[in-house]
């Protein structure tokens, strides 16, 4: 089994200022731990995407917010979610890093891939960052498998504690993609509640602060993972964030290493399933250094096969 992973040292570079939970340690602690512990995966630089690409589903006016603010302070554009002079390039290599491995994966060049990028994505909508996130890489990536490659089916899948609610907005009237999504509920940024169901498209599981990992792969096994499964994707995206871990600091879900090594396993087996393994994941949370690290060694060694 291939899987590459996209990185680039641009997304390091992404300042958010000392404290904040979304630093440039968590992409070190990454990928140096992938490095180190999974030696066969195959690696390649992000590339930047274009304003054409940003466009298929990011309004003009953030992307010149995001990309055109010529400043050497750093700025907040909410009260989460920051702007450094060196954020707009780290953005461009995330947003790039999803279509180049979308082109892979559909190519036949790898099976799967991960992107290792910041910022994280899941929850910039058509016209706003918000949430650490500027540029929304996963619907970006989508939107490049539509129209680029011509598919009739794409499922997002998003285990993060935090609901994507930009994945969703963008894309809950498309109904060639699938959005399903497990979130810790109440807690930012709100909503995915289950009645959001977009155009039939749209599948929400909130969970109770103090869930567990059990309660996590039963909603995923007995609710969301069917609904993907009926949709017969051609192709498998996956926001993988980890702050659903007991450990991390931002978020009250008790989700172990192991267990998202094993809800990996169950998206992979959907994948060989529908569409010749074909999935491409995208880091977005997990902010306790350790479990992150741990978590995304667990997450990507299922992507291997190695579960």
């Amino acid at each position: 089994m291939s899987v590459r992973v996209y990185s680039h040292r641009d997304c390091l570079a992404h300042d958010t200022g000392a404290g904040h939970p979304e630093c440039w340690e968590r992409l070190r602690a990454v990928t140096t731990a992938l490095r180190e512990q999974l030696p066969e995966l195959d690696w390649a630089d992000a590339p930047c995407a274009s304003r054409e690409q940003l466009e298929r589903v990011h309004r003009a006016d953030l992307i010149r917010r995001v990309l055109d603010t010529r400043s050497e302070a750093t700025l907040r554009l909410d009260a989460d979610t920051v702007l450094s002079p060196d954020s707009a390039q780290a953005a461009l290599r995330a947003a790039g890093a999803g279509i180049a491995a979308v082109d892979a994966v559909l190519g036949g060049t790898v099976t799967r891939a991960f992107c290792a990028v910041r910022p994280p994505g899941h929850h910039a909508t058509a016209g706003m960052a918000m949430g650490f996130c500027l540029f929304n890489n996963i619907a970006v990536a989508a939107a490049h498998a539509l129209q680029q490659h011509g598919l009739q089916r794409v499922a997002i899948v998003d285990f993060d504690v935090h609901h994507g609610n930009g994945t969703q907005a963008i894309l809950d009237a498309e109904p060639r993609v699938l959005f399903a999504s497990s979130h810790q509920s109440p807690l930012y940024p709100g909503g995915g509640g289950e009645d959001e169901t977009g155009v039939g498209n749209v599948f929400n599981a909130p969970l109770p602060a103090g869930s567990d990992g059990a309660a996590v792969l039963a909603i995923w096994r007995e609710r969301l993972l069917p609904a993907v499964d009926a949709f017969a994707p051609q192709l498998l995206l996956v926001s993988a964030g980890f702050d659903a871990h007991r450990d991390d600091p931002l978020a009250a879900l008790a989700m172990d290493t192991a267990d998202f090594g094993a809800l990996t396993a169950d998206i992979v087996r959907l994948a060989e399933r529908h569409c010749a393994g074909r999935l491409v994941s995208f880091l977005e949370g997990g902010y306790e250094l350790q479990a992150l690290a741990d978590s995304c060694i667990a997450h990507v060694s299922a992507l291997l096969g190695e579960r």
